[in-house]
């Protein structure tokens, strides 16, 4: 069964728990600062883990020291959903793990 996507005042309160995370669009979106490489790159992994747990995967970029996550829900019509939130809120409890920012 396809994920109902969320009305935006609602994923607008939810994000105010989220610091950092914005709606951008039909998605949201997150760009975590890194002490170093190897820390982005790390972060990153656990992050890819996390959405396999999930099964449930977003645009996920690394750069030098940071890494950037986009996502929505293709299943909800590219809408943002409660598993959209679901990864961002897994997301924001371990990047402090790794230094982000």
């Amino acid at each position: 069964m396809p994920a109902a996507p969320l009305p935006r005042n609602e994923i607008e309160d939810r994000l105010r728990e989220l610091p950092g995370w914005t709606l951008e669009g039909d998605r949201i979106a997150r760009t975590y600062r890194l002490p170093s490489h190897f820390a982005a790159a790390a972060l990153t992994i656990h992050i890819a883990r996390i959405q396999d747990e999930l099964n449930h995967h977003s645009d996920l970029t690394l750069g030098y020291n940071t890494v950037a996550l986009s996502v929505n829900s293709h299943d909800a019509g590219g809408k943002v959903t409660e598993k959209d939130l679901g990864l961002a809120a897994r997301v924001a409890a371990v990047a402090p793990g790794h230094g982000a920012e």
